[in-house]
Protein backbone atom coordinates (compact mmCIF):
# COMPACT_ATOMS: atom_id res chain seq x y z
CA UNK A 1 0.00 0.00 0.00
CA UNK A 2 2.70 2.49 0.95
CA UNK A 3 4.56 1.38 -2.63
CA UNK A 4 1.45 2.67 -4.38
CA UNK A 5 0.83 5.55 -2.83
CA UNK A 6 4.38 6.51 -3.16
CA UNK A 7 4.10 5.49 -6.61
CA UNK A 8 1.09 8.22 -7.32
CA UNK A 9 2.65 10.77 -5.14
CA UNK A 10 5.57 10.41 -7.59
CA UNK A 11 3.70 11.14 -10.67
CA UNK A 12 3.72 14.66 -11.82
CA UNK A 13 0.75 14.59 -13.75
CA UNK A 14 -1.94 12.90 -11.26
CA UNK A 15 -0.84 15.23 -8.31
CA UNK A 16 -1.58 17.97 -10.95
CA UNK A 17 -4.72 16.49 -11.48
CA UNK A 18 -5.39 15.94 -7.86
CA UNK A 19 -4.59 19.80 -7.09
CA UNK A 20 -6.99 20.68 -10.19
CA UNK A 21 -9.86 18.90 -8.16
CA UNK A 22 -9.12 20.35 -4.76
CA UNK A 23 -9.15 23.88 -6.44
CA UNK A 24 -12.56 23.22 -7.59
CA UNK A 25 -14.08 22.03 -4.72
CA UNK A 26 -12.29 24.52 -3.02
CA UNK A 27 -14.14 27.02 -5.11
CA UNK A 28 -17.49 24.89 -4.97
CA UNK A 29 -17.25 25.24 -1.12
CA UNK A 30 -16.71 29.06 -1.18
CA UNK A 31 -19.76 29.25 -3.27
CA UNK A 32 -22.22 27.56 -0.61
CA UNK A 33 -21.74 30.68 2.05
CA UNK A 34 -22.80 33.12 -0.80
CA UNK A 35 -26.48 33.96 0.22
CA UNK A 36 -28.56 35.07 -2.14
CA UNK A 37 -29.47 38.67 -2.13
CA UNK A 38 -32.52 39.46 0.37
CA UNK A 39 -32.54 36.03 1.97
CA UNK A 40 -33.07 35.69 5.72
CA UNK A 41 -30.79 32.60 6.29
CA UNK A 42 -31.35 32.34 10.17
CA UNK A 43 -35.16 31.12 9.79
CA UNK A 44 -34.26 29.29 6.51
CA UNK A 45 -31.71 26.53 8.46
CA UNK A 46 -34.95 25.91 10.81
CA UNK A 47 -37.09 25.15 8.20
CA UNK A 48 -34.70 22.83 6.59
CA UNK A 49 -34.06 20.87 9.22
CA UNK A 50 -36.98 19.81 10.07
CA UNK A 51 -38.08 18.96 6.49
CA UNK A 52 -36.64 15.26 5.07
CA UNK A 53 -36.48 16.11 1.29
CA UNK A 54 -34.74 19.86 2.10
CA UNK A 55 -32.37 18.19 3.85
CA UNK A 56 -31.52 15.58 1.35
CA UNK A 57 -31.19 18.07 -0.98
CA UNK A 58 -29.10 20.50 1.35
CA UNK A 59 -26.84 17.35 1.79
CA UNK A 60 -26.00 17.38 -2.03
CA UNK A 61 -25.73 20.85 -1.75
CA UNK A 62 -22.93 20.14 0.60
CA UNK A 63 -25.25 23.14 3.08
CA UNK A 64 -25.64 25.23 0.26
CA UNK A 65 -29.31 25.44 0.85
CA UNK A 66 -28.98 25.87 4.33
CA UNK A 67 -27.69 28.95 3.72
CA UNK A 68 -29.41 29.42 0.81
CA UNK A 69 -26.34 30.26 -1.33
CA UNK A 70 -26.25 30.79 -5.08
CA UNK A 71 -25.29 27.18 -5.08
CA UNK A 72 -28.62 26.42 -3.10
CA UNK A 73 -29.47 23.20 -5.24
CA UNK A 74 -25.71 22.18 -6.03
CA UNK A 75 -25.64 19.37 -8.47
CA UNK A 76 -28.67 17.37 -8.10
CA UNK A 77 -30.62 19.21 -10.64
CA UNK A 78 -27.44 17.31 -12.67
CA UNK A 79 -28.00 14.03 -11.16
CA UNK A 80 -31.79 14.20 -11.71
CA UNK A 81 -31.37 15.34 -15.31
CA UNK A 82 -28.51 12.27 -15.78
CA UNK A 83 -31.07 9.63 -14.60
CA UNK A 84 -34.70 11.17 -16.52
CA UNK A 85 -32.34 10.69 -19.79
CA UNK A 86 -30.86 7.03 -18.76
CA UNK A 87 -34.94 6.54 -18.86
CA UNK A 88 -35.83 8.39 -21.80
CA UNK A 89 -33.44 5.85 -23.55
CA UNK A 90 -35.81 2.90 -22.69
CA UNK A 91 -38.94 4.73 -23.81
CA UNK A 92 -37.60 7.01 -26.67
CA UNK A 93 -36.25 5.35 -29.77
CA UNK A 94 -33.87 8.20 -30.90
CA UNK A 95 -32.50 8.54 -27.65
CA UNK A 96 -31.47 4.96 -27.89
CA UNK A 97 -29.99 5.21 -30.85
CA UNK A 98 -27.67 8.32 -29.43
CA UNK A 99 -26.48 5.63 -26.78
CA UNK A 100 -25.20 3.57 -29.40
CA UNK A 101 -23.62 6.06 -31.80
CA UNK A 102 -20.04 6.24 -29.68
CA UNK A 103 -18.76 9.33 -28.69
CA UNK A 104 -21.27 11.07 -30.72
CA UNK A 105 -23.80 9.90 -29.70
CA UNK A 106 -22.74 10.27 -26.38
CA UNK A 107 -22.16 14.19 -26.65
CA UNK A 108 -25.60 14.45 -27.95
CA UNK A 109 -27.03 12.27 -24.82
CA UNK A 110 -24.76 15.15 -22.43
CA UNK A 111 -25.88 18.23 -24.27
CA UNK A 112 -29.33 17.17 -23.59
CA UNK A 113 -28.84 16.35 -20.10
CA UNK A 114 -27.67 19.65 -19.52
CA UNK A 115 -30.18 21.51 -21.06
CA UNK A 116 -32.63 19.79 -18.84
CA UNK A 117 -30.81 20.39 -15.56
CA UNK A 118 -31.08 23.69 -16.30
CA UNK A 119 -35.24 23.26 -16.82
CA UNK A 120 -35.14 20.91 -13.73
CA UNK A 121 -33.13 23.35 -11.63
CA UNK A 122 -35.34 26.46 -12.79
CA UNK A 123 -38.74 24.27 -11.64
CA UNK A 124 -36.89 22.75 -7.88
CA UNK A 125 -36.06 26.42 -7.40
CA UNK A 126 -39.20 27.89 -8.09
CA UNK A 127 -41.11 25.63 -6.06
CA UNK A 128 -38.62 25.22 -3.29
CA UNK A 129 -38.96 29.55 -2.89
CA UNK A 130 -42.72 29.68 -3.49
CA UNK A 131 -43.86 27.26 -1.32
CA UNK A 132 -41.25 28.58 1.31
CA UNK A 133 -42.30 32.19 0.42
CA UNK A 134 -46.10 31.24 1.30
CA UNK A 135 -44.89 33.20 4.58
CA UNK A 136 -42.61 35.85 3.59
CA UNK A 137 -41.46 36.41 6.96
CA UNK A 138 -40.13 32.79 6.53
CA UNK A 139 -37.68 33.36 3.62
CA UNK A 140 -37.61 37.50 3.24
CA UNK A 141 -35.25 39.67 5.22
CA UNK A 142 -36.69 42.31 7.44
CA UNK A 143 -35.61 44.76 5.00
CA UNK A 144 -37.78 43.98 2.24
CA UNK A 145 -40.87 42.79 4.00
CA UNK A 146 -42.70 45.68 2.80
CA UNK A 147 -43.17 45.59 -0.32
CA UNK A 148 -46.00 43.34 -0.85
CA UNK A 149 -46.63 43.91 -4.39
CA UNK A 150 -43.02 42.60 -5.34
CA UNK A 151 -42.73 39.43 -3.47
CA UNK A 152 -43.58 37.50 -6.88
CA UNK A 153 -40.54 39.31 -8.60
CA UNK A 154 -38.04 38.60 -5.62
CA UNK A 155 -38.78 35.17 -5.51
CA UNK A 156 -38.38 34.52 -9.47
CA UNK A 157 -34.84 36.61 -8.92
CA UNK A 158 -34.13 34.11 -6.79
CA UNK A 159 -35.00 31.11 -8.43
CA UNK A 160 -32.99 32.35 -11.51
CA UNK A 161 -29.83 33.09 -9.46
CA UNK A 162 -30.34 29.54 -7.90
CA UNK A 163 -30.31 28.20 -11.54
CA UNK A 164 -27.46 30.00 -12.32
CA UNK A 165 -25.80 28.66 -9.89
CA UNK A 166 -26.83 24.76 -10.78
CA UNK A 167 -25.53 25.66 -14.09
CA UNK A 168 -21.93 26.72 -12.49
CA UNK A 169 -21.75 23.50 -10.32
CA UNK A 170 -22.60 21.71 -13.44
CA UNK A 171 -19.53 23.42 -15.03
CA UNK A 172 -17.65 22.68 -12.46
CA UNK A 173 -18.21 18.89 -12.00
CA UNK A 174 -17.75 18.86 -15.99
CA UNK A 175 -14.05 20.62 -15.47
CA UNK A 176 -13.23 18.23 -12.56
CA UNK A 177 -13.71 15.08 -14.82
CA UNK A 178 -12.08 16.27 -17.89
CA UNK A 179 -8.91 17.98 -16.12
CA UNK A 180 -8.93 16.36 -12.50
CA UNK A 181 -9.58 13.09 -10.66
CA UNK A 182 -13.11 11.10 -10.69
CA UNK A 183 -16.16 11.78 -11.98
CA UNK A 184 -17.03 15.34 -10.85
CA UNK A 185 -20.62 15.25 -10.28
CA UNK A 186 -19.62 12.19 -7.53
CA UNK A 187 -16.40 14.32 -6.15
CA UNK A 188 -18.95 17.33 -5.48
CA UNK A 189 -21.25 15.38 -3.89
CA UNK A 190 -19.04 13.92 -1.63
CA UNK A 191 -17.06 16.75 -0.70
CA UNK A 192 -20.27 18.68 0.25
CA UNK A 193 -20.58 15.04 2.83
CA UNK A 194 -17.35 14.79 4.08
CA UNK A 195 -17.74 18.80 4.95
CA UNK A 196 -20.76 18.54 7.44
CA UNK A 197 -18.97 15.39 9.25
CA UNK A 198 -17.02 18.12 11.79
CA UNK A 199 -20.80 19.24 12.45
CA UNK A 200 -21.41 15.78 13.66
CA UNK A 201 -18.73 15.27 15.99
CA UNK A 202 -19.87 18.98 17.01
CA UNK A 203 -23.04 17.97 17.60
CA UNK A 204 -22.22 14.58 19.74
CA UNK A 205 -19.81 16.47 21.60
CA UNK A 206 -22.50 18.87 22.85
CA UNK A 207 -25.22 16.21 23.33
CA UNK A 208 -23.05 13.87 25.53
CA UNK A 209 -19.89 15.58 26.49
CA UNK A 210 -18.88 19.59 27.50
CA UNK A 211 -21.80 20.66 30.27
CA UNK A 212 -23.42 17.26 30.10
CA UNK A 213 -21.29 15.22 30.49
CA UNK A 214 -21.28 12.12 32.47
CA UNK A 215 -20.05 8.61 32.65
CA UNK A 216 -23.42 6.97 30.64
CA UNK A 217 -23.13 9.91 28.24
CA UNK A 218 -19.14 8.77 27.53
CA UNK A 219 -20.29 5.45 26.97
CA UNK A 220 -23.08 6.55 24.35
CA UNK A 221 -20.54 9.25 22.76
CA UNK A 222 -17.92 5.80 22.32
CA UNK A 223 -20.32 3.81 20.98
CA UNK A 224 -21.91 6.45 18.22
CA UNK A 225 -18.09 6.75 16.88
CA UNK A 226 -18.03 2.65 17.05
CA UNK A 227 -21.15 2.34 15.63
CA UNK A 228 -20.17 4.50 12.36
CA UNK A 229 -16.94 2.86 11.86
CA UNK A 230 -18.13 -0.45 11.83
CA UNK A 231 -20.61 0.86 9.47
CA UNK A 232 -18.17 2.45 7.02
CA UNK A 233 -16.33 -1.04 7.36
CA UNK A 234 -19.30 -3.19 6.11
CA UNK A 235 -20.31 -0.61 3.55
CA UNK A 236 -16.61 -1.05 2.07
CA UNK A 237 -16.77 -4.83 2.20
CA UNK A 238 -20.73 -4.42 0.70
CA UNK A 239 -19.57 -2.16 -2.10
CA UNK A 240 -16.85 -4.35 -3.28
CA UNK A 241 -18.54 -7.04 -3.54
CA UNK A 242 -18.91 -9.04 -6.94
CA UNK A 243 -20.63 -11.72 -8.02
CA UNK A 244 -17.91 -12.94 -11.07
CA UNK A 245 -19.62 -15.15 -14.11
CA UNK A 246 -17.24 -17.18 -15.15
CA UNK A 247 -17.05 -17.24 -19.25
CA UNK A 248 -14.96 -19.13 -21.74
CA UNK A 249 -14.22 -18.44 -25.71
CA UNK A 250 -14.95 -21.38 -28.47
CA UNK A 251 -11.41 -20.32 -29.78
CA UNK A 252 -9.48 -21.00 -26.93
CA UNK A 253 -7.97 -24.54 -26.16
CA UNK A 254 -10.27 -26.22 -23.11
CA UNK A 255 -7.18 -27.67 -21.48
CA UNK A 256 -5.67 -23.71 -20.76
CA UNK A 257 -6.27 -22.26 -17.83
CA UNK A 258 -8.55 -19.31 -18.36
CA UNK A 259 -7.12 -15.90 -18.90
CA UNK A 260 -7.45 -12.82 -17.06
CA UNK A 261 -10.56 -10.85 -16.96
CA UNK A 262 -12.70 -13.77 -18.59
CA UNK A 263 -15.43 -13.81 -16.50
CA UNK A 264 -18.36 -11.26 -15.84
CA UNK A 265 -18.45 -8.93 -12.34
CA UNK A 266 -21.85 -8.38 -11.42
CA UNK A 267 -21.82 -5.76 -8.74
CA UNK A 268 -23.79 -6.92 -5.26
CA UNK A 269 -24.93 -3.44 -5.03
CA UNK A 270 -25.19 -2.57 -9.14
CA UNK A 271 -27.93 0.01 -8.48
CA UNK A 272 -25.50 2.04 -5.92
CA UNK A 273 -27.12 5.11 -3.74
CA UNK A 274 -29.83 5.72 -6.49
CA UNK A 275 -32.75 3.51 -5.37
CA UNK A 276 -32.23 5.44 -2.40
CA UNK A 277 -32.73 8.46 -3.75
CA UNK A 278 -35.64 7.94 -5.69
CA UNK A 279 -37.70 6.72 -2.12
CA UNK A 280 -36.34 9.37 -0.02
CA UNK A 281 -37.30 12.38 -2.56
CA UNK A 282 -40.98 10.38 -3.49
CA UNK A 283 -41.92 10.36 0.23
CA UNK A 284 -40.81 13.49 1.19
CA UNK A 285 -42.78 15.55 -1.18
CA UNK A 286 -46.30 15.11 0.37
CA UNK A 287 -44.74 16.26 4.10
CA UNK A 288 -42.92 18.99 1.98
CA UNK A 289 -46.04 20.36 1.03
CA UNK A 290 -47.71 19.34 4.30
CA UNK A 291 -44.73 21.81 6.20
CA UNK A 292 -45.35 24.84 3.54
CA UNK A 293 -49.20 24.52 3.99
CA UNK A 294 -48.18 25.24 7.92
CA UNK A 295 -50.41 21.73 8.59
CA UNK A 296 -49.61 20.17 12.15
CA UNK A 297 -50.21 16.60 12.46
CA UNK A 298 -52.17 17.60 16.17
CA UNK A 299 -54.68 19.69 14.83
CA UNK A 300 -54.71 18.19 11.53
CA UNK A 301 -55.82 15.08 10.14
CA UNK A 302 -54.79 15.05 6.98
CA UNK A 303 -51.64 15.96 7.78
CA UNK A 304 -51.71 13.32 10.31
CA UNK A 305 -52.44 10.55 8.03
CA UNK A 306 -49.66 11.83 5.57
CA UNK A 307 -46.98 12.23 8.09
CA UNK A 308 -48.04 7.78 8.99
CA UNK A 309 -47.84 7.08 5.71
CA UNK A 310 -44.88 9.33 4.02
CA UNK A 311 -42.63 9.46 7.11
CA UNK A 312 -40.00 6.68 7.09
CA UNK A 313 -39.93 6.90 10.71
CA UNK A 314 -43.51 6.04 11.45
CA UNK A 315 -43.95 1.95 11.15
CA UNK A 316 -46.09 2.63 7.54
CA UNK A 317 -43.63 4.68 6.36
CA UNK A 318 -40.90 3.09 7.03
CA UNK A 319 -42.31 0.04 5.47
CA UNK A 320 -43.79 1.94 2.19
CA UNK A 321 -40.21 2.81 2.32
CA UNK A 322 -38.42 -0.11 2.23
CA UNK A 323 -40.46 -1.57 -0.61
CA UNK A 324 -39.62 1.75 -2.57
CA UNK A 325 -36.09 1.00 -2.21
CA UNK A 326 -35.96 -2.64 -2.74
CA UNK A 327 -38.83 -2.28 -5.94
CA UNK A 328 -35.71 0.76 -7.49
CA UNK A 329 -32.95 -1.91 -6.93
CA UNK A 330 -34.46 -4.11 -8.92
CA UNK A 331 -35.84 -1.56 -11.64
CA UNK A 332 -31.88 0.39 -11.75
CA UNK A 333 -30.04 -2.72 -11.74
CA UNK A 334 -31.99 -4.01 -14.70
CA UNK A 335 -31.33 -0.88 -16.20
CA UNK A 336 -27.79 -0.28 -15.76
CA UNK A 337 -27.07 -4.18 -16.73
CA UNK A 338 -28.91 -5.60 -19.88
CA UNK A 339 -28.83 -9.32 -19.89
CA UNK A 340 -29.90 -9.47 -23.25
CA UNK A 341 -27.69 -7.35 -24.45
CA UNK A 342 -24.81 -8.72 -22.61
CA UNK A 343 -25.79 -12.35 -24.14
CA UNK A 344 -25.71 -10.87 -27.41
CA UNK A 345 -21.91 -9.65 -27.25
CA UNK A 346 -21.45 -12.77 -25.99
CA UNK A 347 -22.70 -14.49 -28.64
CA UNK A 348 -20.99 -12.00 -31.35
CA UNK A 349 -17.75 -13.06 -29.71
CA UNK A 350 -18.02 -16.46 -29.71
CA UNK A 351 -18.25 -16.94 -25.86
CA UNK A 352 -20.19 -18.60 -23.64
CA UNK A 353 -21.19 -19.73 -19.83
CA UNK A 354 -20.24 -23.11 -18.90
CA UNK A 355 -22.86 -25.44 -19.16
CA UNK A 356 -25.30 -22.69 -20.55
CA UNK A 357 -26.11 -22.61 -24.73
CA UNK A 358 -25.41 -19.04 -25.99
CA UNK A 359 -28.58 -17.11 -26.99
CA UNK A 360 -31.81 -17.66 -24.94
CA UNK A 361 -30.11 -20.29 -22.36
CA UNK A 362 -27.58 -17.73 -21.67
CA UNK A 363 -30.01 -14.66 -21.27
CA UNK A 364 -32.01 -16.29 -18.97
CA UNK A 365 -28.63 -17.66 -17.02
CA UNK A 366 -27.74 -14.27 -16.63
CA UNK A 367 -30.92 -12.80 -15.63
CA UNK A 368 -31.25 -15.32 -12.76
CA UNK A 369 -28.14 -14.41 -11.20
CA UNK A 370 -28.89 -10.87 -11.42
CA UNK A 371 -32.15 -11.23 -9.55
CA UNK A 372 -30.27 -13.23 -7.16
CA UNK A 373 -27.44 -10.55 -6.86
CA UNK A 374 -30.06 -7.49 -6.66
CA UNK A 375 -32.18 -9.41 -4.22
CA UNK A 376 -29.18 -9.42 -1.90
CA UNK A 377 -28.49 -5.43 -2.59
CA UNK A 378 -31.69 -4.20 -1.91
CA UNK A 379 -31.71 -5.85 1.43
CA UNK A 380 -28.28 -4.45 2.43
CA UNK A 381 -29.86 -1.13 0.98
CA UNK A 382 -33.04 -1.09 2.79
CA UNK A 383 -30.83 -2.36 6.06
CA UNK A 384 -28.40 0.57 5.59
CA UNK A 385 -31.03 3.17 4.57
CA UNK A 386 -32.87 2.13 7.93
CA UNK A 387 -30.18 2.46 10.41
CA UNK A 388 -29.82 6.49 10.54
CA UNK A 389 -33.86 6.24 11.44
CA UNK A 390 -33.32 3.31 14.25
CA UNK A 391 -29.85 5.10 15.64
CA UNK A 392 -32.12 8.08 15.72
CA UNK A 393 -35.27 6.69 17.68
CA UNK A 394 -32.78 4.37 19.48
CA UNK A 395 -31.01 7.42 21.19
CA UNK A 396 -33.31 9.81 20.88
CA UNK A 397 -32.11 12.23 18.88
CA UNK A 398 -33.92 15.79 17.49
CA UNK A 399 -34.98 16.24 14.31
CA UNK A 400 -32.00 19.01 14.04
CA UNK A 401 -29.65 16.28 15.46
CA UNK A 402 -30.36 14.20 13.10
CA UNK A 403 -30.10 15.95 10.49
CA UNK A 404 -26.18 16.56 11.49
CA UNK A 405 -25.32 12.70 13.24
CA UNK A 406 -25.42 10.25 10.38
CA UNK A 407 -24.76 6.46 11.16
CA UNK A 408 -24.82 5.01 8.05
CA UNK A 409 -27.60 6.12 4.92
CA UNK A 410 -27.10 7.62 1.39
CA UNK A 411 -24.15 9.88 2.60
CA UNK A 412 -21.95 6.88 3.57
CA UNK A 413 -22.64 4.73 0.23
CA UNK A 414 -21.88 8.16 -1.38
CA UNK A 415 -18.80 8.50 0.05
CA UNK A 416 -17.06 5.29 0.37
CA UNK A 417 -18.12 4.43 -3.24
CA UNK A 418 -16.74 7.66 -4.75
CA UNK A 419 -13.10 7.22 -2.62
CA UNK A 420 -12.80 3.43 -3.98
CA UNK A 421 -14.09 4.36 -7.61
CA UNK A 422 -11.62 7.52 -7.20
CA UNK A 423 -8.42 5.34 -6.08
CA UNK A 424 -8.98 2.98 -8.52
CA UNK A 425 -8.71 5.48 -11.02
CA UNK A 426 -5.75 7.13 -9.50
CA UNK A 427 -4.20 3.78 -9.41
CA UNK A 428 -5.34 3.20 -13.26
CA UNK A 429 -3.35 6.32 -14.01
CA UNK A 430 -0.18 5.79 -12.19
CA UNK A 431 0.12 2.18 -13.91
CA UNK A 432 -0.94 3.22 -17.27
CA UNK A 433 2.38 6.33 -16.70
CA UNK A 434 4.86 3.55 -16.01
CA UNK A 435 3.66 1.68 -18.98
CA UNK A 436 4.01 4.67 -21.51
CA UNK A 437 7.93 4.74 -19.60
CA UNK A 438 8.51 1.81 -20.39
CA UNK A 439 7.29 1.51 -24.02
CA UNK A 440 8.68 4.65 -24.79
Amino acid sequence: MLNKVKKIFSNREIVLRLLITFALLLVFKAGTYIPIPLIDTVNIRGIISGNDFLTVLNAFSGGGLSNFSILALGISPYITSSIVIQMLQMVIPKMKEWSEQGENGKEKLNRATRYLTVVVALIQALVIIFSLGSKPENILSSSVLQYKNLYWLMFIYMAVIITAGSAFTMWLADLITRHGIGNGSSMIISAGIISSIPTMFTTLYSKYLGDNFTGLNLFFYILIIVLYVAMIVAVVFFEGAVRKVPVQYANRQANLPQQQGSDIPIKLNSASVIPVIFASTILSIPLTIVGVMGLSTSTSTAAYWIDQVFSNKQPIGGTLYVIMIIFFSYFYSFLQIDPDKIADNLEKNGAFIPGYRPGEDTKIRLSEILFRVTTLGAIYLALLALVPIIVSLAFGFSSTESSSITIGGTSLIIIVGVAIETFRQIETASETENYNGFLG
